[in-house]
């Protein structure tokens, strides 16, 4: 663990955003949107910004005698560090839904999202978003934080009800699959997702470091 990613974790992150990720518990709730465990976990993230950003927490960083590159390098390690916490989490609660939990009447009479890869893939993709989104939008300019969040809120809940409505048209029933039905699929899916969410990241990270090369603090 590098020393900027400790000084986040000790210093700038509210204990608030490490209780957040327990929102990814979300994911056994039946008859929910449960990808809003997601944007939970990423409201819990954008609270330390807030709060960092009021203590004058990245003109405090700039001034360490690291590179600009590692403030930034920092600040990523840290959200990915809660954002694969939480979804080591909803992968855990998951998986328990596709075996012991698989027949419960309360899942098989939900209409919405089931718990399984294809949601975990979503679930990426949409932390992907936020590293895109909400990241990328505030190293432009180091300071503003409520513009990039709208969007990426905006972003986040039409993903959502996307994903949600998704298995409800003709042909696209396994996207909602139980159990182990439709596995190869349902892991494809997650890999896809996880890759979504890696290149993503790599994309936004290094336009951010480009940015916050020629921001004058």
């Amino acid at each position: 663990m590098n020393a900027m990613l400790k000084k986040e974790m000790r210093l700038s992150a509210l204990i608030l955003t490490y209780l957040f990720i327990g929102f990814g518990a979300m994911t056994l709730l039946p008859g929910y949107p449960i990808l809003c465990g997601v944007f939970f976990i990423t409201l819990g993230i954008y609270q330390s910004f807030l709060s960092a950003r009021e203590a004058n927490d990245i003109v405090y960083s700039a001034l360490l005698p690291v590179a600009k590159r590692d403030v930034v390098k920092g600040k990523y390690e840290f959200v990915m560090l809660i954002e694969l916490g939480g979804f080591a989490l909803m992968a855990i609660l998951t998986v328990l839904r596709m075996t012991i939990m698989a027949d419960a009447v309360a899942y098989r009479a939900n209409a919405l999202m089931n718990a399984n890869p294809f949601f975990l893939g979503a679930a990426l993709f949409i932390f992907g978003l936020f590293n895109v989104i909400f990241l990328g939008g505030y190293f432009r300019t180091a300071y503003n934080l409520g513009k990039p969040f709208i969007i990426y809120t905006i972003a986040a809940f039409l993903s959502i009800g996307a994903f949600e409505a998704a298995h409800h048209f003709p042909g696209m029933q396994a996207l909602n699959a139980f159990g182990s039905d439709h596995i190869i699929l349902q892991i494809t899916l997650l890999l896809a997702g996880a890759i979504l969410y890696f290149l993503m990241t790599a994309l936004s990270y290094r336009k951010a470091c480009v940015n916050f090369e020629i921001i004058d603090l």
